[in-house]
């Protein structure tokens, strides 16, 4: 009798977690993307490569800027409706608030769009500073992980 009350316990268990993966989109929605390097563009001294990040072929991309800085290298990402910064340091890769100085999208806006819980969970993805194929590898991925669930549609 205990096995089948566990066995009952777990089957629903279970069944909420997918329920709430699928209602996520996170799983099937966002493993495709594209990444596009951006040329001929004359963007300023602190900026050294730009591109573009499409998940799913979608008519939306966000835009990937990299900035050299005293630390290494930031990688700002921008969309209509959000921006976020991640850093490259001898300290690792990962993601934060973007400077202000860097900032084009509203501060209200972002902060609807935008998880910080998840966002201080990303503070550090790998602790070693990584190369532009790593970051933008790690970007694709953890990116949508940042938004709250009624914005994921902004990335498709």
């Amino acid at each position: 009798m205990k096995n089948l009350r566990l066995v009952s316990v777990f089957v629903v268990c279970l069944l909420v977690i997918s329920s709430t993966v699928r209602a996520s989109g996170y799983v099937t929605d966002f493993k495709n993307y594209e990444i596009e390097s951006v040329d001929d563009l004359n963007f300023g001294k602190s900026v050294d490569k730009v591109w573009t990040l499409t998940y799913n072929s979608s008519q939306n991309p966000v835009t990937v800027v990299k900035h050299k800085t005293a630390d290494g290298a930031e990688y700002v990402v921008h969309s209509k409706f959000f921006e976020v910064s991640y850093a490259s340091t001898a300290d690792g890769f990962g993601a934060k608030k973007v400077r202000n100085s860097w900032r084009s999208v509203s501060r209200q806006i972002n902060d609807v769009v935008l998880n910080y819980e998840k966002l201080k969970i990303q503070k550090i993805l790998t602790p070693k500073k990584v190369d532009d194929e790593k970051a933008l590898g790690l970007i694709a991925s953890f990116l949508p992980e940042l938004l709250n669930d009624n914005y994921t549609h902004v990335l498709n």
